[in-house]
């Protein structure tokens, strides 16, 4: 069964779901150096670490600190994955283990590919996002999904993350493809019309 979920000439996307929660895994591979980085470990750590040895993963990104997206950090640490993290999201990753943080508007260099960090807080304080330049790729976690914004209630906050949508994440162009955290792929055109109704519906 394939795991390549979006390509083009330089990049490579593969995604796989995993755990009770059907959380989205994605390896985003530079086609020209054969080097990747695996966003959030989230479970069935076997599963990811053939995918990881197969795809040429060098390391960890975690959009958040939620447990779902971090069930496989242990298995990943062992065996020489380096996992980064926002410093705000960190202390979510005390069991776990990580290795080092990730910034707001930091630029994460695999092979020739450069991912764009965009801190997102409101589903968790240290959310972030992580755009790929060159594609129309915007890898959001649990922030945006089809239909809104990710669950606040569990150490979020409604208004925060309706902020980061609307200032951080609808700055892109209509035509920018979201791959959330769990579930299918939207785009931000098919989701900026709805904002005003998330907000009336407070979720």
């Amino acid at each position: 069964m394939t795991t390549l979920h979006w390509v083009n000439s330089d990049v490579e996307v593969h995604k796989v779901v995993v755990g009770d929660f059907a959380n989205n895994v994605f390896v985003v591979r530079c086609r020209r150096t054969g080097e990747a980085v695996l966003i959030d470990a989230a479970n069935e750590h076997e599963r990811l670490l053939e995918l990881c040895q197969r795809l040429g993963v060098r390391r960890v990104l975690e959009t958040h600190g939620h447990f779902d997206h971090i069930q496989a950090v242990p298995a990943m640490r062992e065996a020489g994955y380096e996992v980064a993290v926002t410093a705000a999201d960190a202390p979510m990753l005390a069991e776990v283990g990580y290795d080092v943080f990730l910034d707001d508007a930091e630029v994460i260099e695999i092979g020739h590919l450069r991912f764009h960090a965009i801190h997102n807080p409101g589903h968790t304080p240290g959310s972030i996002s992580f755009q790929l330049e060159g594609t129309p790729l915007l890898f959001t976690g649990d922030t945006l999904f089809p239909g809104g914004p990710g669950n606040t209630g569990y150490g979020g906050d409604f208004p925060t993350i309706i902020s980061s949508i609307e200032d951080r994440l609808f700055t892109f162009p209509d035509t920018m493809v979201v791959l959330p955290g769990h579930g299918v792929d939207t785009t931000i055109g098919a989701e900026r019309p709805h904002l005003q109704e998330w907000v009336d519906r407070g979720w």
